[in-house]
């Protein structure tokens, strides 16, 4: 009688004990689960692979944040690759002269002083349905509010990416180029420049 009484309950601690490990396994897997929708919320839906922050800041955007000093915090709303192209015909290429080189600089970074608060601003800090303001370095004032997605929108300039963190810098990736109206009328393509460049890559 004593042997079938602890043969019982050997079974009924090991299924006890099965069940709590499978039971601790759901939780553990439940609780990480917003880990990931957080991180797509912050940092904005991926796609396909999953890029560097090099890569998603773009090289034109890398060549913006290093010209801020590394031990002040800055936010900076950096045009994506495609925007600088599209808006301003601008990308990089090895191939330039000094002389364009030395245009491209001087142009990115103008739009760096239009673009960049001196504090940090990440999107958990901009309330929902609510326009806030902020002098960027050069006294553009940038209004900045949140879309249904989490998104930022910056001067009407949506942006891509957001909260993307380099070291004391917290970088947004924009649909777009922040600048004032002066500016923009500068540095608006030749009406021939942009014929060309429809020819040349349009109609090809």
């Amino acid at each position: 009688m004593r042997k079938g009484w602890l043969l019982k309950n050997s079974v009924a601690f090991v299924g006890v004990v099965v069940s709590v490990c499978c039971l601790f396994v759901i939780i553990i897997s439940v609780l990480k689960l917003p880990d990931v929708s957080l991180r797509d919320k912050l940092t904005g839906p991926s796609r396909g692979r999953k890029l560097s922050r090099d890569e998603e800041i773009g090289k034109l955007g890398k060549m913006m944040i290093e010209m801020l000093p590394e031990d002040l915090a800055f936010t900076v709303f950096v045009p994506s690759e495609r925007a600088f192209k599209r808006d301003l015909r601008l990308q990089v290429n090895q191939s330039l002269g000094a002389e364009k080189r030395n245009d491209t600089y001087a142009i990115v970074s103008r739009i760096l002083g239009f673009s960049t608060l001196p504090r940090t601003l990440l999107s958990t800090m901009v309330p929902p349905l609510k326009l806030v303001s902020y002098d960027s370095l050069s006294g553009l004032t940038l209004y900045i509010s949140k879309d249904d997605d989490g998104l930022l929108v910056v001067n009407r300039i949506r942006s891509e990416r957001i909260n993307i963190r380099k070291g004391e810098f917290v970088v947004h990736v924009m649909d777009g180029i922040i600048m004032d109206a002066e500016f923009e009328q500068s540095v608006q393509p030749d009406i021939y420049e942009e014929e060309d460049f429809i020819e040349t890559n349009i109609l090809r």
